[in-house]
């Protein structure tokens, strides 16, 4: 249902999204909409009591309200759309890190969350291209699809034909969406405590200020075409990726090239492992080397974001989220890397320290943090390194333990390495669902000879 959510005798009502389709934009209805996912599980939850003493077998009750809440969360953020939309896409990459039994409703639901968030309605999309594109927006198109090809976090994207005849993909903004993000960032940063408590040992207030920037970042559609004609020219001779020329930009609206492909997102499911690893290893060089090739760091790694193309090549869109290489980084990876490699403990927790890491005078299991890293090692050690969903299942085991002995709740990150952690925790789950053999080793000396001569490499 999209206005309520009926469950065990009782509706728990909150605002209907818009008739035009567009999210809602205020702080207190999109705070409702979210507050009625917990209180309509607690009800799940009670009346799955009653369901148990009346004889149900256990194990189907508690299955049957973790299906009800997951279709219920994501039903809920693919209408909000905005931040939270892109809280249900990061939870999309990591839901494979769950245990299938838990894993297996929220994957269903976000397979949903990711193709058909709710769409924008013909007349909200023909408002907003006459506002960006001028009244005669239609004499700049041959054709002009009105149902949406795919969904974003903060707009959708249409099919259509340029006046030229170029084959286009029309990225048109939500209207509201920029109220509406600004909104979930407010709320964001009011979170920092939470965030303090479970990492004491963390900066978690500039951390949270440099993720906000980012994502609000996001929001300007001149700057995402920028990133995409610097990624374009950077990679114009690489024979393995391709990426769409802009073709027109103006406000919120983006026009760029359609590329013809295959998502990965539906590939991942059907493809031969041979041809997903493949893929895979260059999803891997994609990422790995955009610094080195492009100087940005490309931030919004998820299946929906890669194609197969039709001869082969890896085909990139959604440039929204680069954000600017800082290679100072480097020093830190070679520091850290040659410690690790030489696995002396001393070297790794000094150089921890010495790059901020740790708290100043904070305690720090080093043990504990040097047998973490270790897979790290390895794979650097290797010629390839398998992932899968296993292996990321016990690192999301591992990083989430709430205990207090949870090594996390000792580290802290420098705000500035905000946009490589969220390039590379969506890099490393999609590597895992493809289940890619990466060439790490390979990838460390091909594009940053220096900081591997210095690990040891």
């Amino acid at each position: 249902m999209a206005a309520d959510e009926f469950d065990a005798g009782r509706v728990v009502r909150f605002p209907r999204r818009k008739p035009d389709g567009a999210p809602p934009t205020g702080r207190v209805a999109r705070g409702t909409r979210l507050a009625a996912v917990p209180v309509a599980y607690m009800g799940r939850r009670v009346a799955g009591i009653g369901r148990r003493a009346a004889g149900r077998d256990a194990a189907t009750v508690e299955r049957e309200i973790r299906h009800r809440t997951a279709e219920h969360l994501f039903q809920v953020l693919g209408e909000l759309k905005g931040c939270v939309a892109k809280l249900g896409q990061l939870l999309g990459l990591l839901e494979l890190g769950l245990a299938p039994d838990l894993a297996e409703p929220y994957s269903r639901a976000l397979a949903r969350l990711h193709d058909s968030a709710p769409a924008m309605l013909p007349a909200a999309v023909h408002t907003e291209l006459a506002t960006h594109l001028g009244p005669r927006w239609r004499s700049l198109f041959l054709e002009f699809d009105d149902r949406a090809a795919a969904a974003a976090s903060v707009g959708q994207v249409h099919r259509a034909r340029w006046h030229d005849g170029t084959p286009v993909a029309v990225k048109v903004m939500y209207p509201g969406a920029r109220q509406a993000v600004l909104a979930d960032l407010s709320v964001l940063r009011r979170a920092t405590p939470l965030f303090t408590a479970l990492l004491p040992g963390a900066e978690t207030r500039p951390v949270i200020e440099a993720l906000c920037e980012e994502i609000g970042a996001e929001l300007d559609y001149a700057r995402e075409a920028a990133n995409l004609e610097h990624f374009r020219t950077a990679l114009r001779h690489d024979p393995d990726v391709v990426v769409g020329r802009v073709i027109a930009q103006r406000g919120d609206v983006l026009v760029t090239e359609w590329l013809d492909g295959i998502p990965l997102s539906r590939l991942i499911a059907r493809a031969e492992p041979a041809e997903l690893d493949r893929l895979g290893v260059l999803i891997l060089r994609f990422l790995f080397s955009a610094p080195a090739r492009a100087s940005l760091i490309y931030g919004d790694p998820h299946p929906g974001n890669f194609l197969r193309m039709p001869d082969g090549r890896l085909g990139v869109v959604d440039f929204g989220a680069c954000t600017p290489w800082t290679p100072a980084f480097l020093t830190v990876a070679g520091d850290v890397g040659a410690a690790v490699v030489a696995e002396s403990v001393a070297d790794l927790e000094a150089a921890l320290r010495r790059h901020g890491y740790v708290a100043p005078g904070g305690d720090l299991d080093i043990a504990t943090v040097a047998e973490r890293l270790r897979p790290v090692r390895e794979a650097l050690m290797s010629p390839t390194y398998p992932l899968s969903a296993d292996w990321l299942r016990e690192q999301v085991r591992l990083a989430t333990d709430l205990s207090l002995s949870n090594i996390l709740r000792q580290l802290t990150m420098p705000p500035a390495d905000t946009p490589l952690l969220r390039s590379f925790l969506g890099g490393v789950a999609i590597l895992c669902q493809l289940q890619t053999a990466v060439p790490l080793r390979a990838e460390c000396t091909r594009w940053y000879p220096e900081t591997a001569a210095a690990v040891g490499l």
